[in-house]
């Protein structure tokens, strides 16, 4: 499979136009062309989750992330699915035209997609991961790459290398909500991913989303989506080769 990648015609194609191209994405296996034209060799990027293991054995100079949404390595940019491809689209959108021309394609989509039950218009952190000031970017880039763990207020201001009174401040100041808020937002749209993409037990997704219990991850997707994790995943989950 990997020759066949590298004989791809696109790979000469990129190859020439890539000095003078300010960015170049990919969505879903689209990230085995990037890898095939050495693109990608000692950076991070992510594929969709069915192919990670196969695309690690394929390109083993790229560090795969396996559960990311998606991968900004400017100029390269990969994303998990073609969802995930959304997800990306909008954030080069508001890296260039700002979040509230996001939030506005954002809308548009989902008005005209007219998805039923609780989708949100736009993935948590998109309208901050661009924007937040340098010495939160990247705490917030890690807590939406895994929202697991302690993720208190305490845990993340000594991260930030801040007092916990600045911290809170200055998070809600340039995030535009408080710290628990984000946190929990972010942990609701793994779950979410998860849900969409995988046949893990209830269990195993509120465990790898930073949950805890099935009963914490419940009480999160009635709060915030008015659905039930196992409704949401009867509407929304992708079969593999479908």
């Amino acid at each position: 499979m990997r020759a066949e990648a590298e004989r791809s015609p696109l790979i000469r194609w990129l190859q020439e136009r890539s000095p003078r191209t300010r960015r170049i994405a990919s969505v879903c296996t689209g990230a085995f062309i990037l890898a095939a034209a050495g693109f990608l060799d000692g950076r991070r990027a992510t594929t969709h989750w069915n192919t990670c293991d196969r695309f690690q054995n394929m390109f083993p100079r790229v560090r795969v992330e396996p559960d990311a949404i998606f991968i900004a390595e400017p100029p390269f940019y990969t994303s998990a699915g073609v969802s995930a491809g959304i997800d990306l689209c909008l954030a080069l959108v508001e890296a260039d035209l700002g979040a509230q021309a996001a939030l506005a394609v954002a809308r548009e989509l989902v008005l005209f997609l007219r998805r039923p039950g609780g989708q949100s218009q736009f993935s948590v952190g998109l309208e901050v991961q661009l924007t937040a000031e340098s010495r939160l970017h990247r705490l917030v880039t890690r807590i939406l790459e895994d929202p697991s763990g302690d993720l208190s207020v305490p845990a993340l201001a000594a991260r930030a290398g801040m007092s916990e009174r600045n911290f809170s401040r200055s998070f809600r100041r340039e995030v535009g909500t408080a710290p628990a808020h984000f946190v929990e937002q972010a942990r609701v749209y793994r779950a979410k991913a998860f849900l969409e993409s995988s046949d893990w037990t209830a269990d195993r997704v509120a465990d790898s989303a930073g949950f805890g219990s099935t009963d914490a991850l419940h009480r999160a997707f009635q709060k915030h989506l008015g659905v039930s994790p196992m409704d949401y995943r009867s509407r929304f989950h992708i079969v593999s080769g479908a």
